[in-house]
């Protein structure tokens, strides 16, 4: 009989029945995708704003306020559309559990409406400035966890092409929302006090592409999707001309100004559009939860018989 192996053939990367291993994300896109980009525009808005305020650029901090209001508005009602009735929101702040994502983001949404709806009312109206600079200063501080604990909320998932992205992808997320603020603040804000928008766009345009590009080399096969995704390559494309040309021509022309500005929030929708879509892309396909698991299965393997 020869000394052949017996060992059977490596199986293929499928399931059961032709079925995905995980189950699909239960989530629309219009809802979720559109909850993420208005949380990061919402929050990075509320900073932008406390840096306008705090440095004398009053249309640029009440543009902010407002866009931040606006924002979070938005994101708050997709987040109880998603979750099918008001009552299902309010049920998650009966409690406070630190190693939940969703029950620490409901707290910090919570913590962070009020502040920023306090800090746009006194923006228009003008009235009570001491309460509405101290509203304005804590939305700002509360903002950046606001802009980027939807990163950790999807990473906290088995969708591969989220849950292996989960050391990059804040930063990615809180770029992303930067670059976003500084594009309304470019479209809404005269030039002369535009400055902190253009660098913001700059600064998170750059921190997009870069967490973007070390999060795909590191992950490997579970970055397929997200490679693939051409939504994601037009967010960054979108992110970084706004950002030049925002830096540039935008600094002396307002529309050129507006253009950058309407790249950049064009860029930060497809970014969060592009991610949301390649996690279902990867749930979805076996491969990239069979494969991996074989990886770690043969390395521990190869550990053990070492010891």
């Amino acid at each position: 009989r020869g000394s052949r192996s017996l060992r059977p053939p490596e199986p293929a990367a499928d399931s059961y029945y032709g079925l995905p291993v995980l189950n699909g994300t239960p989530w629309s896109d219009h809802d979720i995708a559109g909850y993420l980009f208005l949380g990061g525009l919402a929050g990075a808005s509320s900073t932008l704003a406390a840096a306008a305020e705090l440095t004398g650029r009053p249309a640029l901090a009440r543009a902010a306020k407002l866009a931040a209001l606006g924002a979070v508005g938005g994101s708050l009602y997709a987040l109880i559309h998603d979750l099918g009735k008001p009552s299902r929101f309010l049920n998650m702040l009966r409690v406070f559990k630190v190693t939940s994502p969703m029950s620490v983001g409901t707290w910090i949404l919570t913590a962070y409406g009020p502040q920023a709806g306090l800090a746009a009312l006194t923006g228009v109206t003008g009235r009570f400035p001491r309460l509405g600079r101290a509203a304005t200063v804590g939305a700002g501080l509360t903002g950046p966890a606001l802009a980027t604990y939807t990163a950790v909320l999807i990473c906290d998932t088995a969708v591969p092409a989220w849950h292996d992205g989960f050391r990059e992808m804040p930063f990615l997320f809180a770029g992303s929302a930067a670059a976003s603020a500084g594009g309304l603040g470019m479209l809404a804000a005269p030039v002369a006090q535009a400055a902190p928008a253009r660098r913001a766009a700059v600064m998170g345009a750059a921190l997009e592409c870069a967490a973007a590009v070390r999060m795909e080399r590191r992950m490997g096969l579970t970055a397929e999707p997200l490679r693939r995704s051409r939504l994601l390559r037009a967010g960054q494309a979108l992110s970084v001309a706004g950002a030049l040309l925002g830096q540039g021509l935008g600094a002396r022309s307002r529309v050129a100004a507006a253009a950058a500005g309407a790249a950049l929030l064009a860029g930060s929708v497809c970014t969060r559009f592009g991610i949301f879509h390649a996690g279902t892309a990867s749930a979805c396909d076996p491969r990239y939860t069979v494969e991996p698991q074989r990886r770690r299965l043969a390395k521990s393997r190869a550990e053990r018989d070492l010891s």
